[in-house]
């Protein structure tokens, strides 16, 4: 599967030899406050953790991966888009209920960049036949990545912990929406 260009971006399935850009991104503290309270990624952690976890979920063919973000104009490197099933690393993953995530460079935020790229991969996997909602999270505080939910046309659906291998949360907000068919 691709994922045509929007107005000002370009994407690209990410893999291990992205480790690179990967790190770059976590090395922000401001980027990593609302994953972990502002601690940087290690370059050990990018290949021992996080690199065999993004393999475990890309499918190609579904869309499922890491989508690395480009400005078209410049080919610079802004941030990603994440496409995978809901609770993916559970013992009951929601296959019709794909979760999206995204993290940008700083210097990228507030030119509606996340917003872009998020509607381009919901645009381009709406059709796909397993599909039946889209659903994000995020930290009740992170008013940023919940005003792009909004923007996705996403709604609250609840308040709760999540799970995940990497480290739970108690309370994160669950938003969601039914994609719109081409």
């Amino acid at each position: 599967m691709e994922i045509s260009n929007s107005e000002r971006l370009s994407y690209a399935l990410m893999g291990p030899e992205d480790a690179d850009l990967l790190f770059q991104l976590d090395q922000d503290e401001a980027v990593m406050k609302y994953i972990n309270g502002g601690k940087k990624t290690t370059m050990q952690e990018i290949r021992d953790l996080y690199l065999p976890r993004l393999a475990k979920y890309t499918r190609p063919d579904m869309g499922w991966g890491m989508w690395k973000v480009t400005i078209t104009d410049t080919a610079e490197f802004i941030g990603w888009v994440l496409v995978r099933p809901m609770d993916f690393f559970s013992d009951q993953p929601q296959w019709n209920n794909w979760e999206l995530g995204w993290r940008f460079m700083q210097k990228s935020w507030g030119c509606g960049y996340a917003t872009e790229a998020a509607k381009q991969v919901m645009k381009a996997l709406a059709d796909v036949a397993s599909l039946n909602k889209f659903s994000a999270i995020a930290i009740p505080d992170n008013q940023a990545s919940i005003n792009i939910m909004k923007k996705l046309g996403m709604h609250y659906i609840k308040t709760g912990a999540h799970h995940d291998p990497l480290g739970n949360l108690e309370k994160v907000v669950y938003y969601e929406t039914i994609p719109k068919t081409k």
